[in-house]
């Protein structure tokens, strides 16, 4: 199963769970600012204990590896866990949304975007990038995930809510990469 029927599948089983998600982390960051490739594909979901059973219900398959104990420890920690398909060795990192404040307002300001043909909720260019720039931060200085974000930045200017990313860069402790992007960034209108 290719990577784009991985996703295509298991982001219509959430919708017809209803369980809220939002595709985020590099896929996104490729199409609002650089493509790259990415074997792992990370969505943000909004899952309870009573959802559990029901999506591992809707994701069996023989060809997935998706563990009961990992869903259910990552739903009561709030971490996340993958599904793997191991025929491509592609996986989806669900992680679960938060109360932090960052987490809940990165997932209320989503929006669809037509990926492969499907409606999917994905992350809004400013949290993807201070979301990268967190992700930076907290691997010791990914140059990877910086670029992403730089990236992301240089394409989307002049549609980025500024205020909005300085507001979650002071409050995160991202300013120094903030200041870097700002002045690292290359001709942009």
């Amino acid at each position: 199963m290719s990577q784009q029927e991985l996703l295509s599948r298991v982001v219509k089983a959430l919708d017809q769970l209803q369980i809220p998600c939002m595709l985020t982390g590099s896929l996104v960051s490729s199409l609002q600012g650089e493509p790259r490739s990415t074997h792992d594909v990370d969505l943000l979901v909004d899952l309870d204990a009573k959802d559990i059973d029901r999506l591992l219900h809707a994701l069996n398959d023989p060809n997935f590896y998706l563990s009961r104990t990992a869903v259910a420890e990552a739903v009561q920690s709030r971490r996340m866990f993958n599904l793997l398909d191991t025929t491509t060795g592609d996986k989806i990192d669900f992680w679960l949304v938060t109360q932090d404040p960052f987490d809940q307002s990165r997932f209320q300001r989503r929006r669809s975007a037509n990926i492969y043909g499907l409606a999917i909720p994905v992350s809004s260019p400013e949290d993807t990038i201070v979301m990268k720039l967190k992700w930076a931060k907290a691997s010791g200085g990914s140059e990877k995930q910086f670029g992403d974000a730089l990236r992301v930045f240089e394409v989307q200017f002049g549609r980025l809510d500024l205020k909005y990313i300085e507001h979650w860069v002071r409050s995160l402790e991202l300013s120094d990469s903030w200041q870097r992007i700002l002045d690292e960034a290359g001709p942009v209108s």
